[in-house]
């Protein structure tokens, strides 16, 4: 008799589907379901947060710099210096894009094309972190013209490319582009 329940329960129905089978598909898309119920709280919570996400890009209006000056603006919690280069400045810096240097890059590797005249830098010196002198009225700017970071003596020219000191690399030029003639988005 206990084969005769055996070769009942192994009996397929009319479709082809046999009642293990349909156990076994309800118990996985139970467990599907329980799976996707835990791991989505567990993924989304990963995602960035409303404050982070807000402090990823930054507007800075450059069209009250003039000639000559710089302005000092907060991007990721990070010291930003946008300078607008005079005429001077701009010839300056082409006369030493060939300059040997320790990283060597072009003034118009580090602007963007037709806004030659707007460099726009990260306030940190590659060494060790600290904040060069340069871009306010006033401040040391070192042996060419551009920043000097107090801390160790790196030198930078008007392009913040580091010329010397113990700095290994130039000012990190962010991610940047024109929104419009005299906006820029940082980020």
């Amino acid at each position: 008799m206990a084969t005769d329940t055996a070769a009942t329960s192994e009996i397929a129905a009319p479709d082809g589907v046999r009642r293990r089978d349909w156990i076994h598909i309800a118990a996985l898309s139970t467990a599907g379901v329980g799976g996707a119920s835990v791991l989505f709280p567990l993924v989304s919570q990963m995602a960035p947060s409303a404050d982070v996400k807000a402090a990823s890009t930054t507007e800075v209006d450059v069209g009250a710099i003039q000639p000559g000056q710089s302005i000092k603006w907060t991007f990721r919690k990070q010291p930003l210096f946008v300078k607008r280069l005079t005429a001077e400045e701009i010839t300056r810096a082409k006369a030493d894009d060939g300059a040997a240097m320790r990283d060597p890059a072009t003034l118009a590797s580090r602007t963007k094309e037709g806004h030659e005249d707007i460099l726009v830098t990260m306030g940190v010196c590659t060494h060790l972190g600290c904040v060069p002198l340069g871009a306010a009225e006033g401040e040391n700017k070192g042996e060419f013209g551009g920043y000097f970071c107090p801390c160790h003596g790196s030198h930078y020219d008007v392009a913040g490319r580091v010329r010397k000191g113990p700095a290994p690399l130039n000012l990190m030029v962010p991610e940047y582009s024109f929104t419009s003639d005299t906006v820029i988005r940082v980020g």
